[in-house]
């Protein structure tokens, strides 16, 4: 019984291990791009931009591959839980409590808040 215990806390931190290896290998790319960006000379804002939007595709991949998702807010019930409220709109367009802007993205990786949004919540006129 120890040894069965002992193989799946074993198994249990090989998996910890290398999903966190898989993630740093699939950030590679990214840090590659911006790398070789800072090392450009004299280039067009127009290649300057493309590569961001490739650099940024990369990273978008990486999060998909690692089920890091962005919070999309606008529209929902404010949430503590998800979203930081950083001020409050006075309308008649929505519902008090409902975001009505989003200031900066949240994520979340599966039922787990990384960072919460920060948004706009309406309030009753009045």
């Amino acid at each position: 019984t120890e040894n069965v215990r002992r193989i799946a806390q074993a198994d249990v931190a090989k998996a910890h291990k290398y999903a966190i290896e898989r993630f740093a290998e699939d950030m590679l790319p990214v840090k590659d791009a911006l790398e070789k960006t800072l090392e450009a000379g004299n280039v067009s804002l127009d290649s300057l931009r493309a590569g961001a939007e490739l650099t940024l595709k990369a990273l978008q991949t990486a999060f998909e591959r690692a089920k890091v998702v962005e919070l999309n807010p606008e529209g929902q019930k404010f949430d503590p839980n998800l979203h930081q409220a950083l001020f409050e709109v006075p309308t008649k367009d929505h519902p008090p409590g409902t975001v009505v802007q989003e200031m900066q993205s949240g994520f979340a990786i599966g039922d787990r808040c990384l960072r919460p949004a920060m948004v706009g919540v309406a309030k009753a006129q009045g």
